[in-house]
């Protein structure tokens, strides 16, 4: 495990997603948090990135922190030497789930962020448990912690962002997509899809988890991306 490893945390979360990942496999590699609510367009926080991140490191994204890392593909994919992605898609947003946000961030300004946090991810989409309340209760921390101004951001970046199903036709390096069997909100079929788009890809699919599996079954999760991390270079 040579190149660094560039966790990107996906809506409304931050270094806490990712945090027995980064407990077991800082030991390994040299492990990097990048922020993911930098600007109202994932273009402009990709940008952002390529001016902070090693020359070269594995991207492992999660949601839009997913979707982050496949823009950073799509812009300088001499940079990535292999990429992961969990729960998340590669589509663009339809118009009617573009206007789905829009009272989103008239909630988080007027006040309501708490309302709008438990709706973005609510805890349905967690995998059935004693666990489900006290990481439905992280997300929400997570989420008052950095704010409506950032909740802002991000819906307008997901709003506008591009589709990015090219990209991973182009992606030559190793791949992992990843999801917990029970996310009701990022389904099984979408990220078999993306799997099906990227060339030597790898699908995991964790079943006793939803949309959280970084959280929901770490052992579980860390293990794929130690295997993901091991893989040979697929040649450019």
């Amino acid at each position: 495990m040579a190149e660094p490893l560039v966790l990107l945390p996906g809506l409304m979360c931050d270094a806490r997603l990712f945090a027995p990942q980064i407990e077991a496999l800082s030991r390994e590699t040299s492990v990097l948090v990048a922020p993911t609510a930098l600007g109202e367009r994932l273009e402009e926080t990709a940008s952002t990135l390529l001016d902070q991140l090693p020359s070269k490191c594995a991207l492992a994204g999660h949601g839009l922190g997913a979707m982050v890392a496949m823009e950073i593909l799509r812009r300088a994919p001499e940079r990535v030497t292999r990429i992961a992605l969990i729960s998340t898609h590669a589509l663009a947003d339809t118009p009617q789930e573009a206007a789905a946000r829009e009272p989103q961030i008239v909630g988080a300004r007027a006040g309501r962020l708490a309302e709008v946090l438990q709706a973005l991810v609510p805890a349905s989409a967690l995998a059935p448990g004693p666990q489900r309340a006290r990481l439905a209760a992280l997300l929400a921390q997570m989420g008052q912690d950095l704010g409506p101004e950032a909740l802002v951001r991000q819906a307008r970046a997901l709003q506008r962002r591009r589709d990015q199903q090219g990209t991973l036709r182009r992606c030559r390096v190793p791949a992992l997509v990843l999801c917990g069997a029970q996310d009701t909100l990022m389904p099984l079929k979408r990220h078999a899809f993306m799997a099906e788009l990227i060339p030597h890809a790898l699908l995991r699919v964790i079943e006793d988890a939803g949309h959280l599996p970084t959280l929901e079954a770490p052992e579980e999760t860390t293990g794929a991306l130690r295997d993901w991390l091991r893989q040979p270079y697929v040649l450019r």
